[in-house]
């Protein structure tokens, strides 16, 4: 069965510097291609973020929100299709070619396997008639 590995949610100089070794465990776990986003904090998940990095890193809390206010145009989330998963910006671009570069050296594959129908079957029965 082909398996991937998503590399996610990456917090920005808290978790990015940990790509490499996540990604080397993986391809030693036996996944075949790999992904990533960066973290967001959309609508009331910000606030919590905020209160979680108080509790457990306060030394780094201004620097993480710092970093992701880089990426998101000076705010916290950038709901923007093509934006929000990846940010933008010399941080999301250091973080990318980080990625990037871990990928290569595990081995990993440049995209996932190819999708096939071929094995799908239409089910049988009332159900997507819904019986009416």
């Amino acid at each position: 069965m082909p398996v991937g590995v998503l590399v996610a949610p990456v917090i920005p100089a808290l978790t990015d510097h940990e790509i490499p070794s996540v990604l080397a465990a993986a391809k030693a776990a036996g996944a075949g291609w790999a992904g990533t986003e960066i973290l967001r904090l959309p609508l009331t998940v910000a606030p919590i973020f905020r209160q979680w990095l108080e509790r457990t890193v306060p030394e780094k809390k201004e620097k993480i929100l710092g970093r992701i206010r880089a990426l998101r145009g000076g705010k916290l989330n950038d709901p923007r299709f093509g934006k929000r998963m990846t940010g933008e910006g010399i941080f999301a671009e250091q973080i990318s070619q980080m990625f990037e570069v871990a990928c290569r050296k595990a081995g990993f594959a440049a995209s996932g396997p190819e999708l096939s129908t071929a094995a799908f079957r239409r089910p049988e029965g009332r159900q997507l008639g819904l019986g009416f």
